[in-house]
């Protein structure tokens, strides 16, 4: 109903004309009805409203269809409620695009009414308004994200890995020496404990390194993106808690850096579902992507090393063959036995090597997630 269309009269007013139409008295129709006169009374002086008993009596008495005044009741009814919140609305846009109960519960937004959620989101993801809010915002173009088909629940993720790398602060960003740590960081493969020093030697190649626990549905694994032309950032979730994936996404955003991915984009390289074909080089892999893969497939083991092995020992690879040849190239088991679940296709293939690796990580690093949401005031 809109503001002006006139309000609906109460059914007791149409029923008396009914009755005056007829020529009945009220006396009449509590007679036909077989009811106390008070109940068709308090109908007519609007004291009481029609209930769908009454209204299917009406109906038959006066020759209308059963649900006329319980229809006039219902118009009725609606028109003399309150308006709901106006917040509503929004509320439910924000909750249908954006996991809003869960962001609230890990500390990135605080609550409150639509207005305050509202201004909390807008700078949770640095726009004016709610109305440029991307996945919310009404305007006849899309932002960027929504044109690049960002699910929103990974672009809360990311924003909130920018919101942190913001309060980090590092030396100016060295491309030669984060080349150079390439170096360093592949020694660190024979031991999971070892990855305890990822977040020190990155941040001192002016690379800021985040965790953050990721949302639920989102199969985000890692971002690389730039908060200005000389500041990459490095975000990972550790979706998967596992050697061979940590050190796979780690490098993979890293080649992301060096070949200045996503530079001047604001979105950066966000990168999900890193599995599979997905974690290929094939040609429906964006070539920055195969890119990016190949230099994180290599790096956690030679390919060449790596395809020779698999080439002389497929399809019958031993638990001894395999310890034996991560230990000739210097990294721990779950490596190989990663590259190896992921060419032949056997993911349950000596998964004992798939050693938990966050809990060597977080001490080092800044986390957010796991129940410990972090506080940036």
């Amino acid at each position: 109903m809109s503001p002006e269309d006139p309000v609906p009269a109460h059914p007791g007013v149409l029923l008396a004309h009914e009755l005056e139409s007829r020529g009945w008295a009220q006396s009449d129709l509590t007679f036909i009805l077989g009811c106390h006169p008070k109940a068709v009374n308090q109908i007519i002086n609007g004291k009481q409203g029609v209930s769908p008993a009454m209204s299917k009596a009406l109906g038959k008495a006066l020759g209308l269809p059963f649900d006329y005044f319980a229809g006039l009741q219902r118009m009725f009814d609606l028109s003399s409620a309150s308006d709901p919140d106006d917040g509503i609305t929004l509320r439910a846009n924000m909750q249908k695009n954006y996991p809003i109960r869960e962001m609230i519960k890990r500390g990135w937004l605080k609550g409150g009414d639509a207005a305050s959620l509202g201004d909390q989101l807008s700078a949770f993801f640095e726009v004016k308004d709610v109305g440029a809010i991307p996945y919310i915002a009404h305007a006849a173009k899309k932002t960027s994200y929504e044109e690049k088909e960002i699910p929103p629940v990974q672009l809360a993720w990311l924003f909130r890995v920018r919101q942190i790398a913001k309060s980090i602060s590092v030396p100016k960003y060295s491309e030669a020496a984060l080349t150079s740590a390439l170096a360093r960081l592949r020694d660190l493969l024979a031991a999971p404990e070892e990855a305890r020093n990822v977040p020190r030697i990155l941040a001192e190649c002016g690379v800021r390194f985040v965790i953050v626990e990721s949302l639920p549905q989102s199969k985000i694994d890692g971002v690389c993106f730039w908060l200005d032309k000389n500041s990459p950032v490095i975000g990972v979730s550790f979706r998967f808690d596992r050697i061979d994936n940590f050190w796979f996404v780690l490098r993979h955003e890293i080649e992301h850096v060096l070949k200045g991915h996503g530079r001047s984009s604001h979105e950066g390289m966000i990168d999900a579902a890193l599995e599979g074909e997905r974690a290929g080089t094939g040609e429906n892999v964006p070539e920055e992507e195969r890119i990016a893969n190949a230099a994180a497939a290599d790096f956690c083991v030679p390919k060449e090393k790596m395809e020779s092995f698999i080439l002389r020992k497929n399809p019958f690879f031993y638990e001894k063959d395999v310890v034996a040849f991560a230990k000739l190239n210097g990294v721990h088991p779950g490596l190989p036995v990663g590259q190896i679940q992921h060419k032949t296709d056997r993911y349950d293939y000596l998964k004992k090597y798939q050693t938990k690796i966050r809990q060597f990580v977080t001490p080092g690093a800044i986390v957010d997630g796991w129940d410990q949401p972090l506080d940036l005031s």
